[in-house]
């Protein structure tokens, strides 16, 4: 559930907080007055495109921060597995921060990708905006519905479908690259001798590089390190001067000390041991002077080792590792086009392989889409007529192809007959704008009933209709918002007489600014509002009367529910 919207300098909003409550959220007022700005700023938190036009003139930054609560155990995992911070309670706050040139997303405070953003959006919420129902005229989006309907068995078909949809292209791929005439492919054979043979003949040991890098920087280095260490040497051997000679007077001092009280034994003990520590660092670095010789033969040899690899590396690969593993590729290759009537025989059995695989799980796609339709067909078809489509005729139309994508092998095409008598047809060809949003909000019913988003959005789904449709739609409203959260714009009394709380936009200047306010009505406020919408400039009683007699139908409806 969406519990609050809170957002500043953000277009015309100054600043504002919408505590939405349970069931039906509508959000009316007069057109332009900036209903729809609410709504962006959510979608924008969610991770929608943002730019800096968002924020109001004026402003350093638009800030919009929503606050979920979310209690399905389902959801919870589901944020959970995304690695995202959710509150014990199960307070969820998003919050997007919009600056010219920069935006942060957070989640509960932590910095988040506009990819995570999104994926937990489609955990939370369903927003539908204007116009999203002309996505509807898609047949791919047609497919999208139907497979999300068919549910976990369908998603499970779809990774296997992807999986060898990817072999079955990689293998037709690589026979239609071997297809060359004898030209090309001597070319390609001498290209991959040369490469390998060049290879080959570096002699190269996996990972050699970096002890190479190592050994070169200690021989660079080498005259810089020997002149720091004559200097110590100087500090800790100097006749009469050293470390060693000041640490042996000091030890013998504190020997003479000890005789006198016991008390300073440890501490001549611990005297001792720095003095023989500093004499083992002196013999060490004796040592390592007398065992380190700069060898300038050497040196070059490795420079030019170097210089062999560096070369290798530019030309196939940023290791030895990666250049070995592309010497085994062109080896492989060339065996290929050594004896190429036997590599496509090969191949073309690999390919027949894979699209057997690949069909199977076309097949059972299909099966499962055949049967899902119909009661996906039957689901629609009741809601339709809910929403004042009575004598309609819904169908899903799945025809397999012989074509093969990552969705399988079927066209999906929803199609509607309006009228008796009329032969069902593809919906671009039949529905209005209207009679569209009205078989999207059919299908955000039948949607809602089988996941586990809490909240619905709807912006302005009553595009197109009026009057006794209006009504069916309000019902069908309230219907949903028995059991979700939905939040609503909308133009329609109808549909604004059943809300369970309801909001006003309204624009007015304030000291010599255009602004956007947010109010939560109470009844008599809601009266008003529904007066307003009912009526023209004037607002008789007769008006109000009429929007109480609304308010009482909507409430006879919602207590049948």
């Amino acid at each position: 559930m969406l519990e609050s919207v809170s957002v500043k300098d953000f277009a015309l909003i100054r600043e504002a907080e919408v505590e939405f409550g349970k069931g039906l959220n509508i959000l009316t007022g007069e057109t332009g007055a900036g209903k729809s700005i609410i709504i962006g700023s959510i979608g924008l938190t969610l991770g929608a495109k943002a730019s800096a036009d968002v924020i109001r003139e004026g402003a350093e930054y638009a800030l919009s921060e929503l606050t979920f609560r979310v209690s399905d155990k389902n959801q919870i995992n589901a944020i959970k597995a995304m690695d995202l911070p959710i509150e014990e309670d199960g307070t969820v706050i998003l919050s997007r921060k919009i600056s010219a040139g920069r935006s942060v997303l957070k989640v509960c405070g932590e910095s988040v990708t506009v990819k995570q953003m999104r994926e937990l959006a489609g955990i939370l919420i369903d927003i539908h905006g204007q116009h999203e129902h002309q996505s509807l005229l898609k047949p791919s989006k047609q497919r999208d519905l139907l497979d999300a309907y068919c549910g976990e068995k369908m998603e499970k078909i779809l990774d296997d479908i992807r999986i060898s949809y990817r072999n079955y292209c990689a293998i037709t791929e690589r026979i239609e690259s071997l297809d060359v005439d004898e030209a090309k492919r001597q070319r390609e054979i001498s290209l991959a001798e040369y490469e390998v043979g060049e290879i080959e003949a570096a002699n190269i040991v996996p990972g050699e590089e970096e002890e190479l890098e190592r050994q070169h920087r200690k021989m660079k280095n080498a005259s810089s390190v020997f002149e720091y260490l004559n200097n110590v040497q100087e500090l800790l051997q100097a006749d009469g001067e050293g470390l060693l000679d000041a640490a042996g007077r000091a030890v013998h001092e504190m020997n003479s000390a000890v005789t006198l009280d016991e008390d300073l034994k440890d501490l001549c003990t611990d005297l001792s041991s720095a003095e023989e520590v500093l004499r083992d660092v002196a013999r060490g670095i004796d040592s390592y002077m007398e065992q380190t010789d700069f060898d300038e033969a050497a040196y070059r040899e490795i420079e030019a080792r170097m210089d062999v690899l560096n070369h290798l590396m530019s030309k196939y690969g940023s290791s030895t590792e990666k250049i070995l593993g592309y010497c085994e590729k062109r080896k492989a290759e060339l065996e290929e086009l050594s004896d190429l009537d036997e590599t496509l025989a090969k191949l073309e059995k690999e390919k027949a392989a894979a699209e057997s695989e690949l069909k199977r799980a076309c097949d059972k796609a299909h099966q499962i889409r055949c049967a899902q339709a119909e009661s996906l067909e039957k689901d629609i078809t009741e809601t339709l007529m809910d929403l004042n489509f009575l004598k309609v005729k819904f169908t899903i139309s799945v025809n397999e192809t012989k074509d093969y994508s990552l969705y399988g092998s079927d066209e999906v095409e929803f199609l509607i007959s309006l009228n008796p008598g009329e032969k069902e047809r593809p919906l671009s060809e039949v529905a209005s704008g209207g009679e569209l949003s009205r078989i999207m909000l059919a299908l955000k019913s039948v949607f809602a009933r089988k996941d586990a988003i809490g909240t619905l959005i709807f912006d302005e789904i009553d595009t197109g209709i009026s009057g006794k449709t209006a009504w069916k739609v309000s019902e069908k409203m309230a219907a949903i918002a028995k059991d979700h959260q939905v939040i609503c714009i909308t133009h329609l009394p109808q549909i604004a007489a059943m809300a369970d709380t309801h909001f006003m936009i309204e624009k007015d200047e304030n000291e010599g600014r255009t602004e956007t306010t947010i109010k939560k009505l109470d009844d008599a406020a809601q009266t008003e509002e529904l007066a307003r919408m009912l009526g023209g400039d004037v607002i008789t009683e007769a008006v109000r009367a009429n929007a109480n007699d609304l308010k009482l139908q909507a409430a006879e409806v919602k207590n049948k529910l």
